[in-house]
């Protein structure tokens, strides 16, 4: 008998989350719950956060991808927001999808950050002759 419940005990099924079973790295969980509470609907198909999440993933590995190819142009190993900006602005796809919306009041890109934000030294201000 006891080697009847080892048996069940080993065949016991693990549980996963829905990012695991959908092979996602980012959580179907969060985003669930984020449409939840933004869109103030409770009718939501189980489907819905899974495929948003995978577009999500996809935009978000494309958009490294290319940030990465930029990077390297630029002999560099770690990629920065400016090579991230460049890689939305170079690419023609990807510089429509973040394009500001003429419904929207705000725009949906990043602004480029001044030298001031990124911790650039300020260029020397020409001299003025003292009188």
């Amino acid at each position: 008998m006891s080697r009847g419940r080892r048996l069940s005990n080993c065949h016991r099924s693990k549980r996963h989350s829905r990012s695991t079973r959908a092979e996602l790295q980012l959580p179907v969980s969060r985003v669930d719950r984020l449409l939840r509470e933004r869109q103030g609907t409770q009718r939501l198909s189980s489907a819905t956060p899974v495929f948003l999440t995978a577009v999500l993933e996809y935009l978000t590995a494309n958009i490294l991808d290319l940030a990465g190819k930029e990077a390297s142009a630029n002999h560099r190993v770690r990629i920065s927001p400016e090579h991230v900006q460049r890689a939305l602005t170079n690419n023609e796809n990807l510089c429509h999808i973040f394009e500001p919306s003429p419904f929207s009041s705000q725009p949906t890109a990043a602004p480029t950050p001044s030298q001031e934000e990124v911790g650039m030294p300020r260029p020397p201000s020409p001299a003025t002759p003292h009188q």
